[in-house]
Order: structure tokens, then C-alpha cells, then sequence
């Protein structure tokens, strides 16, 4: 697969100049997704090649703390801050797992229950869907 560097730097400049977060491209089997990270602003980029073969799902063993809301994950208080967990911590219920920022409304998300962290299935400054798995726990 070749991959289109011009149409690439077009969808970042468009996504740039219409202060966009993310923006998404498919054309037959190819799929572009750019979207900035809202922290430090880099640009992401994901191309994904025949998106009708079947995509296998991920078997997850363990408590799913998911977002309560669409929002952006941020894994520490403030940029460069201590993170709210780590794998292998020890966790209690309603311990903040996380924040997820919704229209500048910083909302914790806490655990639903005691357990260690077994892993953290987002990136700091990632945006995230409602019902997404933001950590796992056993």
C-alpha cells in the first residue's frame, strides 16, 4: 500500500485551519484518521487499509472502568503531574482512576471496585467515547 503523503498533509492543514480535534477520510478500502492532541498539540495520524475485513475483538479478563462521558482522558491532575494509577497499583473503590474534560468541566472518574491495575487502555490527552475502557482491573 502507498500511502498518500499530499492528501495527508492536506487533512492535517484542514484540521489545523478549522481548529478541528479530529477529522476522517475513507476512500473504497483506505481510511485516514487525524486527529491533535488537545494537551500538547500533536498531530496523530492512523491509516487503516480494507476496513471490511473483520476486526478481531479483544477478550478482556477482569473489571472494565469505562468513561462515563465523551470527553478528553487525562491520566494525572495537571501536565506533568503525579498519575492517579499505575499498573500493579493497588486501587479501593471511588479512588479517581482517572479525568475525563467535557466542555472545560474536569470530571473524575472513580474505580467501581478494589482491585490492581492491570491495565490502562488510554493515552494521556486522548479523546474518549462514552461507555470506552479507560482501565482494567483484577
Amino acid at each position: 500500500m502507498k500511502i498518500n503523503k499530499k492528501l495527508i498533509k492536506e487533512l492535517v492543514s484542514c484540521l489545523e485551519e478549522n481548529k478541528l480535534s479530529e477529522l476522517e477520510y475513507s476512500e473504497k478500502d483506505i481510511k485516514i484518521k487525524v486527529s491533535r492532541n488537545s494537551i500538547n498539540d500533536n498531530s496523530k495520524i492512523q491509516v487503516v487499509q480494507n476496513t471490511n475485513e473483520v476486526k478481531e475483538k479483544k477478550i478482556i479478563s477482569g473489571t472494565e472502568i469505562k468513561s462515563p462521558i465523551i470527553g478528553t482522558a487525562y491520566l494525572a491532575p495537571e501536565p506533568g503531574g503525579k498519575k492517579f494509577v499505575e499498573i500493579g497499583k493497588k486501587i479501593k473503590k471511588g479512588d479517581t482512576v482517572m479525568i475525563v474534560e467535557a466542555m472545560k468541566t474536569m470530571n473524575h472518574v472513580p474505580s467501581s471496585k478494589d482491585g490492581v491495575v492491570k491495565e490502562i487502555a488510554v493515552d494521556d490527552g486522548q479523546p474518549v467515547e462514552f461507555g470506552q475502557t479507560l482501565v482494567i482491573l483484577e
